[in-house]
C-alpha cells in the first residue's frame, strides 16, 4: 500500500520539473510585485506629500496657477511664479486672526540647497520648532539650515548668485560696487522629513537686497528685520503662508484673499485634486496589473494542465499501486496551490523591496519622506490570487480524480 502522505510524491515531482516549478512561480511573483508596487507608491507619494504641507496651513499669491503656487512654495519646485503685491500682503499680515503671516522669497542656493527669505516666526513654525543646535535668526547676515544641509553652526557661506548691481541713488549715481553676501550659520532645525530639511532660512530682507529689491527698513534702516515693514519700500513676494488663530479664521481669510488681487488657499484642497488625478492612474495601472495576473494565472493553469495530462500514466500507477482518488486529487491541488502560493510570497517580497528602492529614488529627485508601507490592499491582492490558486487547482485535480485507472494506463 501507498503512504498516505501525498508531499513526498509533490516534492518528486518539484524536483523532475524544477525548471517549470521556477517558471511558474516566478511569473506568478512578478505579477504580484507589479500590482504591489503601484498600490504602494500611490500611498507613499500620498503619505509623503501630505506631510510636506503640513506646515502651511493657507497660502496667499498672487492670481495664477494654484498648483504652480503650491509646488513652488512648499515643495521648492523652482517655477516662475508672479509676485503678490507688497501692499496686498501687508494686508493680510495685518489682518485680525492672523498668528504670523510668513513672506516666503526664492533668492539663491548654496550647492544646490535653496536659500529662502522669511521671518523668524516661519523659521520656529510659531514657536512650535525648535532648533537642535543653535537658535533662530535674530539679524541680518544669519542663516538657519535645514537637518539635510552639511553646513555646522558657525559655517559662513555666499549664495551662488550673491553678487548684484544696486540701484541707482537718489542723485542719480549708478553705484557699481559689487558687494559679497555672506551668511553665519546660527542654527540647524530638526528634521521634518520633507523638502525644508535641504532649504536655508534667512531674514527675507537679506534676499530683497541680495536682488536690488527694498534696500531700506523703514525708519529702523539698518540690520532690522521682520514686521512692521514700510509699505513704499517693500517688495513683492512669490508667496505668503499665513498661520491662522482657528479654522474659522483661515476659511474667513481664504475666503477674504480670494479676489482679483491676489489667490489664498489651502495647500491641502491642491493636493486633493492631485490625489484625485493619482487616484484614477492608480486604479488605471490596478487594473491593469489585476489583469496581468488574471492572464499570468490562466497562462499557468493551461501549462499546469498539460503537465498533468502528460503525467496521466503517472497518476494511474499511483492509483494501481493502492493511491485512492483523494490521495492523487491532494497531490495535484498542492503542486498547483504551493505554486501560486510561492509566487504570491515571493511577489509580495519583491514588491515591497521594489517600492523601497523606488520611493529612495524619488526621495532625492521630489526630497521629501516617501515611507513605504503594505496595508489592507496589498493583503488582499495577495490573499485573493492565494484563493484563486486554491480554487483554480481543483479543476486540474478533478480532471485527474475522474479518469480511471485503465483510461490512464492506455493513455500512457
Amino acid at each position: 500500500m501507498i503512504c498516505f502522505n501525498p508531499f513526498p510524491v509533490v516534492r518528486a515531482d518539484f524536483r523532475r520539473n524544477l525548471l517549470l516549478v521556477w517558471v511558474t512561480v516566478l511569473l506568478v511573483a512578478l505579477s504580484v510585485a507589479t500590482g504591489i508596487a503601484v498600490i504602494s507608491q500611490e500611498r507613499s507619494l500620498r503619505l509623503g506629500s501630505a506631510r510636506a504641507a503640513d506646515d502651511f496651513d493657507l497660502l496667499v499669491g498672487a492670481p495664477g496657477s494654484t498648483t504652480q503656487l503650491v509646488l513652488t512654495s512648499v515643495y521648492l519646485r523652482p517655477q516662475s511664479v508672479p509676485l503678490l503685491e507688497g501692499e496686498t500682503w501687508l494686508k493680510v499680515a495685518a489682518s485680525e486672526g492672523v498668528k504670523y503671516a510668513a513672506p516666503i522669497a526664492f533668492g539663491d542656493n548654496w550647492q544646490g540647497h535653496p536659500i529662502v527669505g522669511s521671518i523668524a516666526d516661519f523659521a520656529n513654525r510659531g514657536n512650535t520648532l525648535q532648533p537642535t543646535l543653535g537658535r533662530i535668526f535674530a539679524r541680518r547676515g544669519e542663516a538657519v539650515v535645514g537637518a539635510n544641509v552639511p553646513l555646522a553652526v558657525g559655517a559662513t557661506f555666499s549664495p551662488a548668485h550673491g553678487l548684484h548691481h544696486a540701484p541707482d541713488d537718489d542723485d542719480g549715481h549708478a553705484d557699481t560696487a559689487h558687494a559679497v553676501t555672506r551668511y553665519t550659520v546660527v542654527g540647524r532645525l530638526p528634521a521634518r522629513l520633507n523638502v525644508w530639511d535641504s532649504a536655508i532660512l534667512v531674514p527675507v530682507e537679506d534676499v530683497w537686497q541680495v536682488h536690488g529689491l527694498a534696500l531700506e527698513h523703514g525708519a529702523a534702516g539698518g540690520r532690522h528685520i521682520g514686521p512692521p515693514w514700510d509699505a513704499k519700500t517693500v517688495a513683492g513676494i512669490p508667496a505668503l503662508a499665513v498661520k491662522p488663530d482657528s479654522v474659522a479664521d483661515a476659511y474667513r481669510l481664504r475666503g477674504q484673499f480670494l479676489n482679483a488681487r491676489s489667490v489664498a488657499l489651502f495647500p491641502a484642497e491642491v493636493l486633493n485634486d492631485l490625489y484625485l488625478t493619482l487616484g484614477n492612474v492608480r486604479d488605471l495601472m490596478s487594473l491593469l496589473a489585476i489583469t496581468t495576473q488574471v492572464l499570468v494565472v490562466l497562462a499557468v493553469l493551461m501549462a499546469l494542465l498539460v503537465g498533468f495530462l502528460a503525467r496521466r500514466r503517472q497518476f494511474a500507477v499511483l492509483r494501481a499501486m493502492g493511491a485512492g482518488r483523494a490521495y492523487v486529487f491532494s497531490v495535484v491541488w498542492i503542486e498547483v496551490t504551493l505554486l501560486i502560493s510561492l509566487g504570491a510570497v515571493i511577489g509580495a517580497l519583491l514588491g515591497w523591496g521594489g517600492s523601497m528602492a523606488l520611493s529612495h529614488w524619488l526621495q532625492l529627485q521630489l526630497g521629501f519622506d516617501m515611507p513605504v508601507r503594505l496595508g489592507l490592499s496589498e493583503g488582499i491582492l495577495v490573499g485573493a490570487l492565494v484563493i484563486s490558486g486554491a480554487l483554480i487547482g481543483l479543476l486540474p485535480a478533478w480532471l485527474t480524480f475522474r479518469r480511471s485507472i485503465a483510461e490512464g494506463l492506455v493513455s500512457g
